[in-house]
């Protein structure tokens, strides 16, 4: 599928998770974008955006780590197609839920999910598309008595990890 052939509306969770698989099996659209960086952070190259939908390519190493956040009012879909990231989900009053996402998979999510991903392993790459395009973005701090607050940030703000008194003064 070519970015024009995009449909001019919102993707739903489903369309999001069938185009990343779909450019995950096309690197000649995105391999030129991976890099390394090294003074080291996470890489991340945007790859499409118009009024319906939003691509990136991210880069990571085992320290990146973007925070626990929201995609405000977008849904996303992220196939993983290099090594492997781990995403966290936040769960009040329990453990919260790990899961391991290795080269070749995916998920897609709603505007209502609430996650913090990692590069597990050195070397990893993912392919990410929302829609809406992103603009806002949720980002939350944890404390250890379990009190979660919520700050909002650009799209353009890269994510990481918030401590109390950032949250607070946002």
């Amino acid at each position: 599928m070519s970015y024009e052939a995009l449909p001019a509306r919102a993707l739903d969770r489903r369309e999001l998770r069938d185009l990343v698989n779909e450019l995950a099996a096309d690197p000649s659209r995105w391999e030129d974008q991976v890099d390394f960086p090294e003074e080291g952070g996470r890489h991340y190259a945007s790859l499409y955006r118009d009024a319906y939908v939003d691509i990136w390519l991210l880069c990571w190493r085992p320290e990146d780590d973007t925070g626990w956040h929201d995609h405000d009012i977008s849904s996303g879909a992220v196939r993983v197609v290099a090594g492997t990231l781990l995403e966290c989900n936040p769960r009040i009053g329990g453990e919260h839920v790990q899961t391991v996402v290795s080269e070749g998979e995916s998920f897609s999510f709603g505007p209502d999910h609430i996650h913090r991903l990692t590069g597990a392993v050195d070397g990893s790459v993912s392919i990410h598309a929302y829609s809406p395009p992103l603009w806002r973005l949720g980002q939350y701090s944890i404390s250890d008595s379990g009190v979660m607050r919520r700050a909002s940030v650009s799209y353009a703000d890269e994510l990481r990890p918030m401590d109390e008194a950032e949250v607070a003064v946002a």
